[in-house]
């Protein structure tokens, strides 16, 4: 799990836990923050036993901005290595607030393709996929993102999750930047689904408090997959 911009590693902690306490399970929780000098530090913890611990990735500088983006890529990229190393996984599902969908994005794009581990799921909520520009004007960000698509894993099922103040945007991001994602993942991958929330909490900084959302995040991002690895 990767937060959005000026967002550090405990961005995810409340939504673990309300989790945990909604549905009555017991995630373990480890964090990661990699450094500007590639350095990683950890908190939290990962249990081997847990079908699904969670993993969030923060980055020193978390500042928002193409250039930047593309640094946390490559810093994801680097506590990637190490956590596989460490902990020997062989399948993940990712996800992303914010910036977080697209710092996964432009890893998926290249550097993934370099890695044997699956992708089950991905979700992001409110991914700025054309910044903040109209749909009609791609960003040179979108462009260079269209561009390399072909290097996503086609077998992925992505959920994608805008929220909405005015049925235009969810006060930061225009819907129509979320929307553009499909100009990126449509076609390329297994399944690739938009979903709009609207009401309470559905604007950009209180979505993961919303109970539509985290209803969503339970059923497609933790339910599915336990269900999946039961059967195996």
């Amino acid at each position: 799990m990767i937060p959005g911009s000026s967002a550090d590693a405990t961005h995810f902690d409340n939504l673990i836990s309300t989790v945990n306490q909604q549905y009555n399970e017991h995630h373990s929780l480890l964090r990661v923050t990699v450094g500007v000098n590639n350095q990683i530090s950890y908190s939290g913890n990962y249990s081997t036993k847990d079908k699904h611990p969670f993993v969030t990735i923060g980055f020193e500088n978390s500042q928002d901005g193409y250039s930047n983006i593309k640094k946390q890529a490559a810093w994801l990229n680097i506590a990637f290595k190490d956590l596989k190393n460490k902990y020997h996984f062989n399948n993940f599902n990712i996800f992303g607030h914010s910036n977080g969908g697209l710092i996964w994005t432009y890893y998926l794009e290249n550097y993934f393709k370099k890695s044997p581990i699956n992708i089950n799921r991905m979700m992001t909520v409110g991914t700025p996929y054309n910044l903040e520009s109209s749909d009609k004007d791609h960003t040179q960000m979108l462009k260079d993102l269209i561009s390399q698509r072909q290097n996503i894993p086609t077998e992925m099922t992505y959920y994608s999750i805008a929220g909405t103040k005015h049925y235009e945007d969810d006060g930061i991001v225009p819907l129509s930047s979320v929307s553009a994602g499909k100009y990126i993942y449509e076609d390329q991958i297994k399944n690739y689904t938009l979903v709009v929330l609207t009401g309470s909490n559905a604007e950009h900084s209180d979505m993961l408090a919303n109970y539509q959302f985290i209803t969503l995040f339970h059923q497609y991002f933790i339910k599915n997959t336990l269900q999946k690895n039961s059967s195996q």
